[in-house]
């Protein structure tokens, strides 16, 4: 979609025609990206309203980032299965925790569970450098050729132990974790900027989450809890298979 058609978009949203937006469109934007164009229009009926995160979600072609069998339902607003086990969060899921990041153009961000990209592509978009860290080498190497084929080179995609972050690059603007960590991990904390902003799925692994959004200050870390969810489980070490 081009960036005139989403403004085009957005402008639909405001008035009497918000839900009949997308079947009201003029016959030549009713093409193969009407799914976009839906897909964006649900995110921003659900309270996404950061202009600079939907634009960097209409840059992303989440088909590139999901398994073949399910390219056609790329737009679809729900988890998927991945390589490894892993899946794909929802998209709302993606927005909502990229909109409660803040990402600014200056920051260095660190990314915690690479599993297809679809994450890294979208903070590629607004940050100045994205570090993400996969336990499983085959998402890496395949996260990674997806990136480099779209351009997104300001990404530099690592195999190794999430739990442990990556101090040589630290401290980090922002901090996102796409897996469920059951008590909040203090080696990342450590790696947060003073100032930045880290935001996690906290919870047990076998039950019900809620992103937590931590805010590292001059007199500590202080917590807000957000939106209840269900991420897979954050594990420790480098996969020793796959």
């Amino acid at each position: 979609m081009t960036a005139r058609n989403w403004r085009d978009l957005l402008a639909l949203i405001s008035g009497r025609r918000q839900e009949n937006a997308v079947q009201d469109l003029p016959e030549g934007m009713r093409d193969e990206s009407v799914d976009r164009m839906e897909f964006l229009l649900s995110l921003r009926r659900r309270g996404i309203s950061d202009a600079a995160v939907l634009r960097a979600i209409d840059a992303v072609p989440r088909e590139k980032f999901v398994l073949a069998e399910f390219a056609d339902a790329a737009y679809a607003d729900q988890a998927m299965p991945i390589a490894c086990g892993q899946t794909i969060s929802q998209p709302y899921v993606v927005a909502y925790m990229t909109e409660q990041l803040e990402v600014q153009r200056e920051h260095r961000v660190l990314e915690i569970g690479t599993g297809s990209g679809y994450q890294a592509a979208i903070l590629s978009q607004l940050a100045g450098e994205v570090i993400t860290v996969e336990r499983y080498r085959t998402l890496a190497e395949t996260a990674r050729k997806a990136l480099a084929e779209l351009g997104y080179d300001n990404v530099n995609v690592i195999v190794g132990d999430g739990l442990n972050g990556v101090p040589e690059h630290a401290p980090y603007d922002r901090i996102i974790v796409t897996a469920a960590a059951e008590t909040i991990p203090e080696k990342l904390v450590e790696e947060l900027a003073e100032g930045g902003i880290m935001v996690l799925p906290l919870g047990e692994h076998h039950g019900p989450q809620r992103i937590v959004k931590l805010t590292r200050g001059e007199d500590g870390v202080t917590q807000q809890e957000l939106i209840w969810v269900r991420f897979v489980p954050l594990l420790p070490g480098q996969a020793r298979e796959l």
